[in-house]
């Protein structure tokens, strides 16, 4: 990498690649990338220096990042959703410049690192978020890739102070926390000297084709991790590996680590968190949700296992603040709750309902649901229809495609007509405000992994003006 002057990114504006951009600006490298959209994202990116334009067009790409004769000095950096026909693509590839996918270049960066990995169809943002944020409360100055925006420190990328100061690459002296995605089997270019596994369900079918695919490639994962594999219990007969697991548990009491006498007070978990060491007593987790009481014991299992002390990681639970679009509460008064998510799968949304209703018993949840992928929605529908059908009324914007081309006969009717609730309605995003105009509200969740996220704004600020 240090050959490198300048790296290009193709789909700068995702939550993986922005990290990698702000981490080679971070390094004194020339930055410069293209996306579809502009986003709130991409705006901050530009902000910090990095140009960035939205046309597929190869003259707009600065001399510098596509120059020919300066091609062994230019990276060209892309991810998977970026199409095989992309113009910018097949200019870089027809002519020989050097070109990673995202995963690639993440692994090279951390080949040398002590690495934290956290894996998981599931729970991996939040899980890593914590994971560092531990770290950081515990001064071991880490740094850190991470799948969302962190309110602790409103980035995706946290930088060691060493690396901050002198500007130089990550080394063996250097911890790095980073999200393990399982998409195109992105995480098998990690070898973690610790990583989590937090879930293990069927998802990505347009890319593993079933489930036991799916399984094999965490399986894979597995057998490279260098040191401490820790694993939610339930899923260990899924997972081969040389190591013997480590397991956590939010109440499964054969588990390693795992929680007891959780309580709920004014919408606060408090528990009790069993570890090998002794049992922690009158915690308190500082973000809402029983699946993230789960992610905090797997985030205290590393911790305990790096030696980090009660106090410090007590201190830490309580501090996190969370991430954006994680549970994330945009109002939250007696009046009327508005949370907003980024639950996409059947499981995510089924854990983000049941944690809204455990929290506001007897009070009313709606939920605004914009399914991601014609591939996932076709694969998952009966599911969908089962998560969706624990709301008390359900609205559904149309499919997000993402990287997909329409698939027939699937669509957001279909998906409502498998649902068995009667309250439920299909509406246009740009229509979303006058339609929750007409409701009466208590509860109310955004959810979604496509541009649910322009929404979120407007809502609140249609809600805070005329409902609180």
């Amino acid at each position: 990498m240090k050959s490198f002057t300048h790296i290009y990114f193709l789909g700068i504006g995702g939550i993986g690649m922005s990290a990698l951009a702000r981490y080679f600006k971070a390094m004194g490298k020339n930055v410069s990338g293209y996306d579809k959209t502009s986003t709130k994202l991409t705006d901050e990116l530009i902000a910090e220096g990095i140009e960035i334009h939205f046309e597929d067009n190869i003259d707009l790409i600065a001399e510098g990042f596509k120059s020919v004769n300066l091609k062994s000095q230019i990276l060209i950096v892309y991810t998977p959703a970026v199409p095989k026909d992309h113009s910018e693509f097949v200019y870089f590839n027809i002519n020989g410049f050097n070109i990673k996918k995202r995963a690639e270049v993440l692994g090279i960066i951390t080949e040398t690192s002590r690495t934290i990995a956290v894996s998981g169809t599931h729970g991996k943002t939040t899980t890593s978020s914590l994971i560092a944020h531990i770290l950081r409360y515990a001064n071991l100055d880490p740094s850190a890739f991470l799948g969302g925006i962190t309110k602790n420190y409103n980035t995706n990328l946290l930088l060691s102070s060493t690396l901050k100061s002198n500007n130089q690459s990550v080394t063996n002296n250097n911890i790095v926390v980073v999200e393990a995605d399982e998409y195109d089997r992105s995480f098998l270019t990690l070898h973690p000297e610790i990583a989590v596994i937090t879930s293990v369900d069927a998802d990505h079918l347009d890319i593993y084709g079933n489930k036991e695919q799916v399984e094999e490639s965490f399986s894979l994962f597995a057998k490279q991790v260098r040191s401490k594999l820790i694993l939610k219990k339930n899923i260990v007969s899924k997972i081969n590996s040389a190591n013997t697991p480590i397991t956590y548990s939010v109440s499964d009491s054969t588990s390693n680590y795992f929680a007891d006498n959780i309580k709920i007070e004014n919408a606060v978990y408090h528990y009790e968190i069993v570890t090998p060491k002794g049992v922690f007593k009158n915690m308190t987790l500082g973000l809402p949700g029983l699946h993230n009481v789960e992610n905090s014991i797997a985030a205290v299992a590393v911790a305990c296992e790096m030696g980090i002390s009660e106090t410090e990681i007590r201190e830490a639970l309580k501090s996190f603040s969370g991430v954006k679009r994680r549970f994330d509460y945009q109002i939250k008064t007696d009046e009327l709750v508005y949370i907003d998510d980024y639950a996409h799968h059947p499981e995510e949304l089924k854990a983000t309902i049941n944690s809204a209703k455990e929290m506001y018993p007897g009070k009313k949840i709606t939920g605004i649901f914009q399914p991601h992928l014609f591939s996932r929605t076709r694969d998952f529908a009966d599911d969908f229809a089962k998560s969706l059908d624990l709301l008390d009324e359900c609205i559904l914007l149309e499919i997000y495609p993402a990287r997909e081309l329409p698939l027939e006969g699937v669509n957001s009717k279909m998906l409502l007509n498998k649902m068995r609730s009667s309250h439920k309605s299909i509406c246009q995003k740009k229509d979303i405000v006058e339609e929750v105009s007409k409701r009466k509200l208590e509860v109310l969740i955004t959810m979604g992994a496509g541009d649910i996220d322009t929404v979120v704004e407007p809502l609140r600020k249609f809600l805070s003006d005329n409902c609180i």
